[in-house]
């Protein structure tokens, strides 16, 4: 759990504010599941949430700031596992935010069940610019898909590995820094996720190498963040 924005930040300049990542144990799991509270800014921040774990738990995230989640797609499936488990994406743009901000999601389907919520703020960030979701095959390796940005904006990674093991490992490389994770699983195992995020000045293309142990295929997400805020010479 992280309260505290990165040094630099600037006004309407994109950039990771606050982040806290929950992940339960299979059958050990509570309903609802609800993150660590965190301080967000008041206005001016969108937020992501993703819901890793059962699919059969199907119930929309909720937050105590009276915020609306919009998904980001249609569940992705897990491989290998029958269908029990998916991975479900929200988004919450230029949204409400303060102190002891928290997260809660109802388990509808398997309260006991295994699942893992990263929550992400992005401050100064109205406008979701780009997303690229791929599943990578098994391998070492595990490269996203790739985004373009116009001006300055926070990309944000997602690693959702999904090797049967206890003890893993993820790494972002191309520039990316890790901020959240939760590879090395406890007994009864969980949903294996990590969370990273880099800064870009301007227009680009960009994708993420993650470096990955086991040799596994992993769900990827890459989303990238700008500001709403108008620049003239400049100047807002």
């Amino acid at each position: 759990m992280v309260n505290v924005p990165p040094a630099g930040t600037q006004a309407g300049i994109p950039s990771p504010g606050s982040h806290t990542l929950l992940g339960q144990e299979d059958q050990h799991g509570i309903s609802p599941a609800v993150t660590s509270p965190i301080d967000t800014q008041a206005s001016g921040s969108s937020f992501i949430v993703f819901n890793g774990g059962y699919a059969s738990n199907t119930e929309p995230p909720t937050d105590n700031k009276g915020n609306t989640w919009t998904p980001l797609g249609p569940p992705v499936v897990y491989n290998g596992y029958g269908g029990a488990f998916d991975i479900k994406a929200y988004i919450s743009l230029s949204a409400r935010g303060g102190a002891a901000h928290t997260v809660s999601i109802v388990k509808n389907g398997y309260a006991a069940g295994e699942l893992s919520l990263p929550f992400v703020e992005l401050r100064n960030a109205g406008i979701l610019q780009d997303i690229a979701q791929n599943y990578p095959a098994q391998g070492p390796r595990a490269t996203s898909g790739r985004v373009i940005t116009t001006g300055p904006a926070t990309l944000i990674a997602l690693w959702w590995g999904d090797a049967p093991h206890l003890v893993n490992s993820a790494i972002p490389g191309n520039g990316f820094t890790l901020i959240d994770s939760f590879v090395d699983l406890p007994p009864n195992s969980g949903v294996q996720v990590a969370v990273a995020y880099r800064q870009v000045g301007g227009p680009g293309t960009y994708d993420v190498t993650w470096t990955q142990s086991p040799d596994q295929g992993a769900v990827l997400w890459l989303l990238a963040f700008e500001s709403d805020f108008i620049f003239v010479n400049g100047f807002e």
